[in-house]
C-alpha cells in the first residue's frame, strides 16, 4: 500500500509508525512543512513542501511587526501557514497515494486536501482531540472546517468516556506506535544508590520546568536524587527560559545535582532514557506526550498530569502516577510517593515496558488505520447513493 503523510514536520513520534510500515512492505511518502531542529532519517527522508511564497511574505510583514514582542510569533505557521499548492499537486502526481493522512483541523491541511479534491485516495485526518470529547461541535464554522477536511479521523488520545462525553462515529483510537527498547531484566538501577530523575520538553513557560525545578529543590535535602532535563532551545525566548532555570540552579547550588541539557539527538535520548529512573512530565496544556511513552519503552515509571492526552496510556499505580493539572502541591506529594520505595519505582518499570509491548504495536496502530480506511470506503459509498437519489 501506498501511503502519504502531511504533517508539520517530522516528529520523533512518526519514527516507529514508519519503520513498521516499511518493514511491512508497505511504501511511505511523508511530506513536511518544514525541518524540526532534531530529526532523525535513519528509516525514510521527508519531503519538504514548505510554504506559500504570498504567506511567507505575509508572515515576514507580521514577524517585523510584532516578532520581538510575541512568543509565540514563530507559530503563526502551524495556525495560519498554507502551502504552495502545485508543489503538493507535484508531490502526489509523482507518488500515486492509495491513502493520504492530514495532520490537524489546520489551514495548510485545508488547503492540501484542497489540492487533493479530485484525486481518487483514501483521506484520512489525524490530530490528538480526544476519542471521546465533552461535545462534538456543530456550529457553523466548525462545520465549514469538518466539510473541507477528511470525514474519518484517527487520534492516538483516548479521553475519558465515564464523564458521558460524545464520540464522533468517525472517529477512531489509533495507538501510538513504541518500539520496546530496553527490557526490566536488562535495566541497570539508581547507579550509585540514586534515584535517577528524567525531564523532556522544550524550554517554555507552558512545560513549567521551573515549577519542577522548585519541588526538586524540596526534596533533594529528603531523597537521594539527581535531575537531568532535556529541551529543544530553538529560539530566543526558550533560550531566557533556560538562562532563568540556570540562574535558580546557582542560587540554589543545585548545579551538582541537575543537568540542563538542549536539543538532543535521537541517540542521546535513548542514552538518558536508559540511565532514567522515574520520568517526570509537569508540563500544562499537554495535548499527547509521546516522551513519556519513550520513556515506558526503556522500562521507565512515570508521572504527567491528569489532563495530558497520553495519560491514558498510564495506568495510576502501576506504570506511573498523574498528578492535578498544574497543581506544585499535587506534583510534590505524587512525586515524594513514587520516590519513597525503591522496588515499587520497580515493578512500576516492569509494568511499563509490558504495558508498550501489549497497547502500542504496530499491529494495533495497523488495525486502526484499516478501522479508518473501511468507515472511509463506507462513507463514500453512502455519499455516492445519496446522489444518485
Amino acid at each position: 500500500m501506498r501511503i502519504l503523510y502531511i504533517a508539520p514536520r517530522y516528529h520523533t513520534n512518526q519514527i516507529p509508525v514508519m519503520e513498521g510500515l516499511t518493514e511491512h512492505g508497505h511504501q511511505v511518502c511523508f511530506v513536511s512543512h518544514y525541518v524540526g531542529k532534531v530529526e532523525d532519517y535513519s528509516c525514510i527522508t521527508p519531503v519538504i513542501a514548505g510554504y506559500s511564497k504570498l504567506f511567507l511574505m505575509i508572515e515576514k510583514f507580521y514577524i517585523s511587526l510584532w516578532g520581538r514582542k510575541d512568543s509565540k510569533a514563530s507559530d503563526m505557521k502551524l495556525k495560519y501557514g498554507f502551502p504552495p499548492m502545485g508543489r503538493i499537486r507535484e508531490i502526489v502526481k509523482k507518488f500515486e497515494p492509495e491513502v493520504v493522512i492530514v495532520r490537524e483541523r489546520s489551514v495548510y491541511s485545508i488547503f492540501a486536501c484542497q489540492a487533493l479534491r479530485h484525486y481518487s485516495c483514501i483521506k484520512i485526518l489525524y490530530n490528538q482531540s480526544p476519542l471521546w470529547e465533552k461535545e462534538i461541535k456543530t456550529d457553523l464554522p466548525h462545520r465549514i472546517v469538518k466539510s473541507l477536511l477528511p470525514a474519518v479521523r484517527m487520534t492516538p488520545v483516548l479521553g475519558n468516556r465515564k464523564e458521558g462525553r460524545q464520540k464522533d462515529p468517525k472517529a477512531f483510537f489509533v495507538p501510538f506506535v513504541m518500539k520496546p527498547e530496553l527490557a526490566f531484566k536488562e535495566k541497570q538501577w539508581f547507579c550509585g544508590e540514586v534515584i535517577r530523575l528524567l525531564c523532556v520538553g522544550k524550554y517554555e513557560q507552558r512545560k513549567n520546568i521551573h515549577m519542577l525545578l522548585e519541588i526538586f529543590n524540596e526534596l533533594q535535602t529528603e531523597f537521594s536524587i539527581k535531575l537531568t532535563i532535556i529541551g529543544e532551545c530553538s529560539n530566543d525566548f526558550q533560550l531566557k527560559y533556560r538562562e532563568n532555570l540556570q540562574r535558580y540552579m546557582e542560587i540554589n547550588s543545585l548545579q551538582e545535582k541537575v543537568r540542563l541539557c538542549s536539543n538532543f539527538s535521537r541517540q542521546q535520548m535513548k542514552e538518558a532514557y536508559q540511565q532514567a529512573d522515574l520520568f517526570v512530565l509537569p508540563s500544562t496544556a499537554e495535548p499527547a506526550s509521546i516522551s513519556q511513552l519513550e520513556a515506558m519503552s526503556f522500562s521507565v515509571p512515570v508521572i504527567c498530569s491528569d489532563t495530558n492526552g497520553t495519560a491514558c496510556y498510564v495506568d495510576e499505580g502501576e506504570t506511573g502516577y498523574l498528578f492535578k493539572d498544574n497543581s506544585k502541591t499535587d506534583l510534590e506529594k505524587v512525586m515524594r510517593k513514587a520516590l519513597y520505595s525503591k522496588e515499587r519505582l520497580k515493578e512500576m518499570g516492569k509494568n511499563s515496558y509490558d504495558k508498550i509491548m501489549n497497547s502500542c504495536s504496530y499491529e494495533r496502530y495497523y488495525q486502526g488505520l484499516c478501522q479508518c480506511m473501511e468507515m472511509y470506503s463506507s462513507h463514500m459509498d453512502r455519499e455516492s447513493k445519496t446522489k444518485q437519489m
